[in-house]
């Protein structure tokens, strides 16, 4: 299967580097990514560099498209991705909930959306739970205060994080608003929301804390089926503190699954 990759930084920058390494039964084919020059450049180094073509045209020269993109670029590629009927990878799992159609247009055309686990864990053991009767989903993230900075929620309400010397709660309610708010942050509260109970009723609670760093999540569901309590503390990536290592480690490992003789995992 050829492989293209939107966005060419701490994820898909790391994508792109273990394909062309080789995985069986995939091939990188092609990126896209804000400053052309500078993806140009880190593909001078690849065994076998691929072109640099603009986030529309990925379709054209692969079966899979990772979107690796800020949410304000999510559109650009998720629509001709799945109008042209491939399987769009999304990392940013925060805009499949701004746009539901989109779920509408992959069946139409025959594509389809798949949301790697990303920063969480335990997603299939949630999914599994979902065909049950889940009673309530609950995340708790703490993420160092540089991992936060910028985010809409505080720049919207003139909050800062300079300084800060104790934990500081910065938003609970829905997973819904906040995706919107925080949405570098926290599309790991959207994936999960999408494999369980959905973003109105899946609550989120998120701290700035200074004695962090690493990205820590903590799930709680309760369900008529299982008792689930996961916690993860995810490194930050070096390009992206906003990013964990392993969201990129996660992407592969979904990729490996579309061609592998045995998956392991719901």
């Amino acid at each position: 299967m050829k492989v293209a990759i939107a966005g060419f930084g701490a994820v898909g920058g790391v994508v792109a580097r273990r394909l062309d390494d080789g995985i069986p039964g995939l091939a990188l084919a092609a990126v896209s990514a804000r400053n052309i020059d500078q993806a140009k450049a880190k593909l001078a180094g690849f065994r076998a560099p691929v072109p640099v073509v603009p986030l529309e045209r990925l379709p054209e020269f692969a079966d899979v498209v990772v979107e690796c993109l800020p949410a304000a670029a999510f559109l650009q590629v998720a629509e001709p991705a799945l109008r042209a009927g491939r399987i769009l990878m999304a990392v940013s799992a925060g805009a499949i909930l701004d746009h539901p159609e989109l779920r509408d247009l992959a069946a139409q055309h025959g594509g389809r959306i798949i949301v790697p686990t990303g920063a969480l864990l335990g997603l299939d053991a949630v999914q599994a739970a979902a065909e049950g009767a889940i009673a309530s989903v609950r995340m708790i993230t703490r993420k160092p205060p540089r991992g936060l900075e910028g985010a809409p929620y505080l720049v919207q309400r003139g909050i800062t994080l300079n300084g800060l010397n104790a934990p500081k709660l910065l938003y609970a309610g829905p997973a819904r608003e906040a995706v919107k708010g925080f949405p570098a942050n926290v599309n790991v509260a959207a994936a999960l929301s999408l494999a369980g109970i959905g973003p109105d009723r899946t609550t989120v609670e998120i701290w700035a804390d200074p004695a962090l760093d690493r990205n820590t999540h903590t799930i709680t569901v309760e369900s008529d089926s299982a008792q689930l309590t996961l916690t993860i503390a995810n490194i930050p990536s070096e390009e992206n503190p906003r990013t964990g290592k392993i969201t990129a480690l996660s992407v592969i490992a979904a990729l490996r699954k579309l061609t592998a003789p045995l998956t392991v995992g719901t």
